[in-house]
């Protein structure tokens, strides 16, 4: 039998505001933000009765003169320059189809994307005809915005080394909200794993590879040793607990959530249990604000 006390529950939530102290301007729909009218509305509000008032739940952004409220929770819009994790949902005409977590399934163009080798030439038509051989239905691809056309899809590209077709990991999403924004996606932690924390939401976790061999678009058959794969699910269920706990996700403090649940010798499938959850939850929190 399992007990958890319905008091710890306030005690992990008190602490967890801990690291959001700087976005303690928390409103929910209905909240009045402002009653001066000097200020222009943005995203997430709306006027009524000459007062500013808040139209989804998160926090306030001021930029001079501009109020917008930021959710706490929404689907990913995309942004140029963003690192996603996606899945390929369907093979077209010259392009991909991505599902990258969004309102509508994302675009990767064969021209977008480098092909096998590197050369830097023009996709032609045995190119087209050998596109599912390279990207097939249920691929898993790390990839970069391009684009973003007025009706809101996301153009894909791929055209450097880091970018490519993901294999041998374990993917799982969190709320796009919780990935703290990072010009670098791709992280190699000293625990032996490397981790794209996709702007999308979409958390791919895989054993350290060499950067040359990061891109392939072959499939490796070769086996994991078993304590990467114990390594990278310990990682996937920190994260998990993290996320379940609504903390920023980040190296940081994936790796502080993982040493910690190491230095206390849980089991693996034990961080998903709610008391072992809420216990290294307040423990990493504690350690990142100290």
């Amino acid at each position: 039998m399992e007990i958890q006390l319905a008091c710890e529950i306030h005690r992990v939530k008190a602490m967890v505001g801990i690291q959001v102290s700087g976005r303690n301007n928390l409103v929910t729909p209905g909240d009045i933000i402002f009653r001066d009218t000097s200020f222009m509305r943005g995203h997430g509000t709306y006027m009524e009765e000459g007062v500013q008032v808040a139209s989804v739940a998160g926090y306030v952004t001021r930029v001079n003169r501009l109020i917008t409220v930021t959710p706490l929770r929404q689907v990913y819009q995309g942004a140029v320059g963003d690192t996603v994790v996606g899945r390929i949902t369907q093979v077209q005409n010259n392009r991909w189809k991505v599902d990258v977590n969004s309102r509508l399934d994302a675009e990767l163009r064969l021209v977008n994307i480098q092909l096998p080798g590197g050369e830097q030439r023009r996709s032609n038509l045995e190119d087209e005809r050998g596109m599912r051989g390279l990207l097939r239905e249920g691929d898993l691809v790390c990839v970069e915005v391009q684009k973003i056309t007025d009706d809101g899809l996301l153009r894909l590209a791929a055209r450097s080394n880091k970018f490519g077709k993901l294999s041998q990991g374990t993917l799982l999403a969190v709320s796009p909200s919780l990935i703290v924004q990072d010009k670098q996606r791709m992280h190699d932690l000293p625990c032996g794993a490397r981790v794209v924390f996709g702007a999308n939401g979409y958390v791919y976790i895989t054993p350290t590879v060499p950067q040359e061999q990061s891109s392939t678009y072959t499939v490796n058959f070769e086996e994991v040793p078993v304590d990467i794969r114990k390594t990278i699910g310990r990682l996937r269920n920190c994260i998990k607990l993290l996320a379940h706990h609504s903390i920023m996700i980040s190296p940081t403090s994936v790796m502080t959530a993982f040493d910690l649940s190491t230095e206390q010798e849980f089991e693996i499938k034990d961080l998903l249990k709610p008391d072992v959850m809420q216990d290294v939850a307040m423990a990493t929190v504690q350690l990142m604000n100290e």
